[in-house]
């Protein structure tokens, strides 16, 4: 484990307007955060000393970090314009399709191609996230790929209510 202190000890989606999700969404969003509350690194730049309760939301094309700190309850809040992420999110969407499409028809080649894509743009989001995030919060690259996966389940309620594309647009 990293860090005890700079670091998420709890986190949160705004499920205020979720839409439903399907199984495998829940099991990525519940995979995501189970193994973010494992391991993270998580350090704002304000100085705001952790461990830290987190909460993500979307609003107007815009994602919203709330940060407080479980000791303190100090807090800040960060907002990244969601726009820069549209493609990767379709894209990743696009991609985890058909993804399950392969594994239900037992392509064992199609399966590990399609996996390998699928890194590849969860990397490309994560990699983005920490370069938007940079002078606001550190973060290690597996913190990242699991917020982003998180980002990315947002997305399904922004996309559902007009903020942003729909992932199968």
């Amino acid at each position: 484990m990293t860090d005890a202190v700079q670091r998420i000890a709890d986190i949160a989606l705004d499920e205020r307007t979720v839409i439903r999700r399907s199984p495998e969404i829940e099991r990525e969003r519940a995979a995501a955060i189970a193994d973010l509350l494992h391991d993270n690194h998580f350090a704002p730049a304000s100085g705001l000393a952790g461990p830290f309760r987190v909460q993500l939301a979307t609003c107007d094309g815009r994602l919203a970090m709330e940060i407080q700190s479980v000791a303190s309850r100090a807090g800040e809040t960060i907002t990244l314009p969601l726009r820069p992420f549209a493609r990767i999110i379709k894209d990743y969407f696009l991609v985890c399709e058909s993804y399950a499409k392969a594994l239900r028809g037992a392509n064992l080649g199609r399966v590990e191609a399609i996996d390998m894509g699928r890194r590849g743009l969860h990397d490309e989001g994560a990699e983005l996230l920490q370069q938007r995030l940079a002078g606001k919060v550190a973060i290690d690259r597996d913190t990242a790929r699991r917020l982003f996966t998180l980002i990315c389940v947002l997305h399904l309620k922004a996309s559902a209510h007009g903020l942003g594309p729909h992932p199968r647009s």
